[in-house]
């Protein structure tokens, strides 16, 4: 008999942007391009087990946010050729890659909404291809904490102006918006500003969180919003019952806004490399001071209160970013990752289509 459940939902993607994400800039290491990235999904083999779709980041030199119709199609070819899908992407909605901050000026907020539209584009495009599935696109508000701590409710107000601006756009194209709480993110940046953010925004057929394990393992500890904070100082992280309990709390919040769901782990610290603001550190999956036992913490957002599976994601996906390029180029690396992948399939995972 298999040691594995054999569960066929949610399947398992691996993330394109960390050959991308704190690189290429003057004193960071060299991006990874699109085609070495995919491989290394592809090799990844654990009992027969294999990845099974990538989430893109729509950003030269991965994918041209202008890509021509001929270019998607390409691309959709070479996923494809892969045995791979699509899933979600993300839209560069920042001012460096031609957006602008979503609590800006008027300038600022239209290049946010043409970055949405875009990225918008392209998802459906791949779409008709028959190469994405299911998936969103996602969006945050592109704007730091410090600017917004000017005026907070003021800004929030703005950000979720723009949201909601950008959310008719995604429903002209068909596609849902996953706004990714982090630490680094202006109205974002803690589980109740994010709860209050998409409350403002009130487009819940529309509008999302975002979950990544990482970030939000940052929000129980108060990173740039200490009165938010849901573990004491200097907690002591061998108390396991307490975190399961500030973790039950946030998600239980934010679990019913979640559409899309990344897979990761985290130190309790902060990083950021390159252009990235300092935001919650990425570790690998085995890191000896990850703090998230990973299939057990991964319950909290696809499961509910009752223990009972939500089952409203299709994929889930691994995110790893700021990873040193020797460690990306190892194949060691995304077998291990795609080992804790099938374990939280193992243990939160199903059969048929919800």
């Amino acid at each position: 008999m298999s040691k594995h459940s054999n569960n066929k939902f949610p399947k398992l993607h691996n993330a394109m942007w960390p050959g991308l994400v704190g690189k290429g800039s003057p004193g960071a290491e060299p991006c990874i391009d699109l085609d070495t990235v995919l491989d290394l999904t592809t090799r990844a083999e654990v009992d027969g087990f294999k990845f099974e779709g990538v989430d893109l980041f729509l950003f030269d030199p991965h994918v041209n946010i202008d890509a021509s119709d001929d270019d998607l199609k390409n691309l959709a070819d070479k996923v494809r050729s892969k045995n791979l899908v699509v899933g979600s992407v993300v839209a560069p909605v920042w001012p460096p890659t031609g957006g602008g901050s979503a609590m800006g000026g008027e300038e600022d907020r239209k290049k946010f909404v043409e970055q949405v539209r875009k990225g918008c584009r392209i998802a459906k495009k791949l779409r008709e291809l028959g190469v994405r599935p299911y998936g969103v696109v996602r969006i945050d508000s592109a704007s730091g904490v410090g600017d917004w701590d000017k005026d907070p409710k003021g800004n929030t107000q703005r950000i979720a102006e723009t949201f909601q601006e950008a959310a008719k756009v995604a429903e002209d194209f068909g596609e849902r918006l996953a706004a990714e709480g982090e630490i680094c993110w202006a109205g974002m940046h803690s589980w109740r500003e994010m709860v209050r953010l998409l409350e403002l925004v009130d487009r819940p057929q529309t509008v999302g969180f975002q979950a990544d394990m990482a970030h939000t393992l940052l929000y129980t500890l108060g990173y740039n919003a200490e009165k938010d904070a849901l573990l004491p100082p200097n907690y002591d992280w061998k108390d396991k019952k307490q975190l399961d309990k500030a973790l039950a709390k946030l998600t239980a919040a934010l679990r019913p806004w979640t559409i899309d769901f990344h897979v990761a782990q985290n130190d309790a610290t902060v990083h950021g490399t390159g252009t990235h603001d300092k935001t919650g550190r990425h570790c690998l999956v085995n890191a000896p001071n990850g703090k998230l036992n990973i299939a057990h913490h991964a319950r909290f957002w696809l499961r509910d209160e009752t223990g009972k599976l939500t089952r409203n994601l299709f994929h889930i996906c691994w995110d790893g970013c700021m990873f040193p390029n020797e460690v990306m180029m190892k194949q060691e690396t995304w077998n291990d990752i795609l080992r804790a992948m099938i374990d939280v399939r193992d243990a939160h995972g199903w059969n048929e289509l919800n």
